[in-house]
């Protein structure tokens, strides 16, 4: 392993699962403005959309997470040309 390309600022980091408010606290290097308050040590917040808590794979359950409302712009955008691919 090459010596000096690693960081060596790892510190406690609660990542947060937002679809489902699962979190775990783990050892991470990513940036954070947020922190968050866990049996009274706070902590910086890294916020998910989704976790392995939370994902199809993991939990064997057909679940959509549309934080956006991105099916709904689809589904508006493209109505008209769906209509007429039916006719």
């Amino acid at each position: 392993m090459k010596q000096g390309i690693h960081p060596e600022n790892y510190r406690l980091v609660v990542f947060k699962d937002m679809s489902n408010n699962e979190q775990f606290i783990t050892k991470s290097t990513a940036p954070s403005k947020e922190t968050i308050e866990v049996d009274g040590v706070e902590y910086p917040l890294i916020k998910l959309e989704i976790s392995n808590s939370s994902h199809p794979f993991y939990t064997g359950k057909m679940k959509l997470v549309d934080s956006a409302g991105r099916v709904d712009k689809f589904m508006t955008k493209y109505q008209k040309h769906l209509q007429n691919r039916k006719k």
